[in-house]
């Protein structure tokens, strides 16, 4: 199988065969079943450079804006939406887009087991939870790459997290949203 679905969440395990092809029918599916044709959609990519658990988010809007995404994206390198600023994003994104179906990407905690995973689910999420920040929930789905397990405390864990796991994520995560045609 090449997808978990719990609690309408589904969990992909990017070492399986066809997991991105699984990633991006599911993505697409649920855009087409939850996004009015009005609506305009925004990747929102959260996350912050300096520490390498949190840099998913940033990364992978880079790399979307480097390969010449056309559609709206906030957050990458240059410019990172983090806690500090998330709630002033939130604000430019319901002015400039007041009817904006969101796609919130964030780097999340998980089961050991699920380390390396994606997940995919309709509704928000509350980023920063996983390091017990309250920040505001965000997005009408949301796509998380669990990159550490769930433990104390959780910053060292966002410090130790390895290179290879968020990178490998965020190919992938890169590689469903083309292949969903999001980024043409």
């Amino acid at each position: 199988m090449n997808f978990i679905s719990q609690q309408n969440v589904f969990y992909f395990n990017p070492a399986k065969p066809y997991a991105i092809e699984a990633f991006s029918e599911c993505l697409k599916g649920l855009i087409y079943k939850n996004k009015k044709k009005s609506e305009r959609l925004v990747l929102l990519c959260i996350g912050t450079d300096k520490v390498m658990g949190d840099c998913l988010g940033p990364l992978l809007g880079y790399m979307l804006k480097k390969t010449g995404y056309a559609g709206i994206i906030y957050g990458d390198l240059d410019s990172p939406v983090h806690a500090k600023n998330i709630f002033e994003v939130i604000e430019e994104i319901n002015k400039k887009h007041p009817h904006a179906f969101i796609i919130a990407i964030d780097a999340s905690l998980g089961n050991a087991s699920h380390i390396g995973f994606i997940t995919l689910g309709v509704g928000s999420i509350l980023p920063g939870a996983g390091v017990g920040k309250s920040l505001p929930r965000v997005g009408n789905l949301f796509i998380t790459g669990i990159v550490n397990s769930i433990s104390e405390p959780h910053e060292v864990l966002m410090n130790n997290t390895e290179p290879k796991v968020v990178m490998s994520l965020a190919d992938t995560i890169y590689e469903g949203l083309r292949n969903a045609d999001l980024t043409s």
